[in-house]
Order: structure tokens, then sequence, then C-alpha cells
């Protein structure tokens, strides 16, 4: 084995793990921001527009480290991943190119407009600029995913005969299933994130008694959006992203719920700890066929499990995507309780004077990121040993002539580096928060 290929996993898990921590976030205010601004047209309500304002300002610092964090993944294909890259850049590096050249500048474009040209556009014209910058934002995210899903998913391809991966049906590739199901559940838990956050500010807005019109709107807008995306990301999104596993990565599926042998009416396991050794899931509480219904329908479909595989064919770190995949669903479970909780307080005219919901609404904004992360971890780890799923192993993709020394010692460098800004980072968007919305239009 290529000694220096954990070292080249652990650099990008860790430099892809910390830059998604950003745009999750500028993902889903986007949205908001637009549901913000539309709301301040229709009621004429100035206090609206200066929550915008004052989420721009976040969403302008979110923007901003995603940038400076994502610039060395894309350096990454070439110094780490040099194999894949040749093998597969005719295909992936269209939607790379299509995302920078197209969604990241009119992102980019429009973020600059809205932050400074509020009083040049006008209310219907600065609208028009947040719905650009949304657009820009989730085009962005799209082609993310579409090159993603081509690694779970391969689709539109074919072999050329210098052995290399092109595209023969671009619609395929654009359109492909896994894609489509996989950018709507990922920008639901986007939504989630930005609803819990837009929630945190507002909770402790009202329990500091200051800014108390942006606080109630910043409570209601992430409720609202909150509970309904906490549904959507589970049912349809999350139930159809299960079933297209069972179908094409069924391997992947008795990962993620420690399952070894197969059969019909299959257990879900709701929690136990699976032991890869001795092949057997330890202390389960299971519920007896449900994850034969979930994954193809009926209660007595057969689903396979590990033992029905080579072992070569199984995920390198079956505890790993067995735990991550749980506390992404566990996190969501509780999502989906606080925000039906805030939704029943919230239509009761109550939730600003509720001062426990008011503490848990505004120490659970941590806890969407770590969904997101045990997700993506969950999609990453589970489609191992493969880099692109049935075409090439990820043992045949780094850069072997990288001397394994030099990637640690850039990893440890990004480690500190990332400190450092993250640091600067949490300083100024706390003083933002501080500062809070600013009254009139600041530019």
């Amino acid at each position: 084995m290529d000694h220096g290929l954990p070292w080249h996993r652990i650099q990008f898990a860790f430099s892809v793990t910390y830059h998604y921590l950003f745009p999750q976030l500028t993902m889903g205010l986007a949205l908001l921001i637009v549901i913000l601004k539309v709301l301040a047209i229709r009621k004429q309500d100035e206090s609206f527009n200066r929550t915008a304002r004052f989420w721009a300002r976040i969403f302008a610092l979110n923007f901003a480290m995603g940038v400076v964090t994502g610039i060395p993944l894309e350096f990454q294909f070439g110094t780490n991943w040099s194999r894949f890259s040749a093998y597969s850049g005719e295909v992936i590096g269209q939607t790379l190119a299509m995302e920078g050249v197209f969604a990241f500048f009119l992102e980019s474009t429009f973020l600059g407009l809205f932050l400074f040209g509020e009083k040049r556009l006008g209310p219907k014209g600065h609208l028009a600029v947040a719905i650009a910058l949304f657009l820009g934002s989730w085009l962005s995210g799209y082609f993310i995913i579409v090159t993603n899903a081509f690694m779970q998913h391969p689709t539109g391809y074919t072999v050329g005969q210098d052995g290399v991966l092109k595209i023969t049906d671009f619609a395929a590739f654009l359109l492909n299933e896994w894609a489509i199901w996989q950018y709507a559940h990922n920008m639901l838990a986007s939504i989630v994130t930005a609803s819990f956050v837009l929630c945190a500010v507002g909770a402790y807005w009202t329990l500091m008694q200051i800014h108390q019109r942006e606080s109630e709107i910043c409570l209601r807008v992430g409720v609202v959006s909150g509970l309904i995306s906490t549904i959507l990301v589970g049912f349809p999104t999350g139930d159809v992203q299960g079933k297209l596993v069972a179908k094409h990565q069924p391997v992947t599926l008795a990962a993620m719920e420690g399952l070894f042998d197969s059969g019909p009416f299959a257990e879900l396991a709701i929690i136990g700890q699976p032991n890869v050794r001795q092949e057997r899931l330890e202390n389960p509480i299971v519920v007896p066929g449900v994850l034969s219904f979930l994954a193809y329908g009926t209660f007595g479909s057969t689903v396979q499990g590990l033992n029905d595989f080579p072992k070569e064919d199984w995920p390198d770190n079956i505890e790993l995507v067995y735990y991550s995949y749980h506390i992404m669903v566990g996190l969501g479970t509780m999502f989906l309780l606080v925000m039906a909780l805030s939704a029943y307080f919230l239509w009761r005219g109550t939730l600003q004077k509720t001062t426990p919901m008011m503490w848990v609404l505004m120490l659970s904004f941590p806890f969407p990121y770590i969904a997101t992360t045990a997700g993506w971890w969950t999609a990453e780890l589970g489609r191992q040993p493969w880099l692109i799923y049935g075409l090439m192993r990820t043992a045949n993709g780094d850069s072997p002539g990288v001397n394994p020394g030099d990637v640690i010692f850039t990893t440890l460098g990004f480690a500190g580096l990332y400190l450092l800004l993250g640091g600067l980072f949490v300083v100024n968007v706390l003083k933002q928060i501080n500062r809070g919305p600013v009254s009139g239009i600041e530019h």
C-alpha cells in the first residue's frame, strides 16, 4: 500500500470538513435573506430590512472564509490526487470550472451590490440583487454536488481509448438522479443550519433584552423555516437518498446499519455498537422490519448484509460510517422536536416569554453543523474503498510521488492557519452580533 495514502486522505478530509462549516450557512442564509427582503416590501416594515442587512454582514464574513478555505481544496486535486485528476479530470473538471466561472463570480458580484448598493438600487432592485445572490449561491452548490454525485454514482461517461473518463451524455451527467436528490437533501440541511443560527441570535438578543423587534423577526422566520426544512430534510429527500444508497451502494447501507447478515424483515438499528471482528452488532435496540421498508418499500424485502460482499469491497472504517450515520439521524430527530416545540410556543404567542426555550434555541446552533458533518462523513466514508464508485479505488487515485512528510507538514500548517482564521472569524461575528442591526441604509 502507498504509505502516503492515509495522509492524503487525512489532509483532504480535514480541509473539506473545515471548509464546509462556512458554505452551509451562506447557502441557507441566502434564501432567508430573500425572504426577509420580500417581507420588508410586503409589510412595508423597515425592521425586516434592518434584519436582512445584519444577516448580509454575517453572510459576507462566511463567504470570505469559504473562499479562503476552499481554494486549497482545488489545488489538492492536483497535489494530492494527481492520478484521480488525470483519470476523471475531463468529466469533473466541467462542473468544477462552471462553479468557479459562473456561480462563484455571480455570487461575489451580487454580494458586493447587496452590501453597498441598496441606496442606488431601491427596494425592488435590492430584492432583485438578493435573489441573484441566492441563485449564485445555490447554483454553486449544485455544481459541487454534481461533481460528488458522479463519484458516488457515475453516469453519462465512457472510458476513452487513452484510458481516461470522457463525457458522452452531458445531460445525464448534469441531471444525475443521485445529484438531484443529494442536492435537495443538502440544501435543505443548509436551511436547517441557517434557521438554527437565526434562532440562536434572536434568542440571545431576547435574553439580553436588546433589538426586541429584530429578535422577534429572527425567531419567527427561523422557527418557521426550521420546522419546514427539518421535516423535508428527512422526508422525502433523506428517504429517497437512502433508497438510492440501497439500490446503488448496498454494501454502504449495510455498513450504515451495522448489518452483517442478510434477510427479510431487516431490523432498523436505533442504537448499538458494531463489532467488525466478530461480525455482529452489540447491545442493539432495533425495530423489526423497518429497514426493509425504508430501503425497498415492503417489510418483507431482503436487505443484503456485509457478509454478502467481498471484504475488499467493505468500507474501510465501518464503525465510523455507522456512528456518523446514527449521529446525523439522531440529531435530525432532535431538530424536529426543538422546532416543533418552538413552533407551538410561537403559535401561542409566548415564545420570547419562555426563557427555557430561549436558552435551548441559543445553545442548539452548533448541532446542525455536527449533523451535516456527520452526513458528509457517512457519504464519503461509505463510498470507500472507491474514489469513483465501481471505477477507481481510492488506493489508485493519490499522488504517489509526493513525500508523506510534506503532506503531514502542510496539514499541520493548514491546521495552524485555520485556527488563526477561525479565531478572527469568531471575534468578528461576535462583534457583529453585539453591534446588531443598524438603523437606516449604511451605504
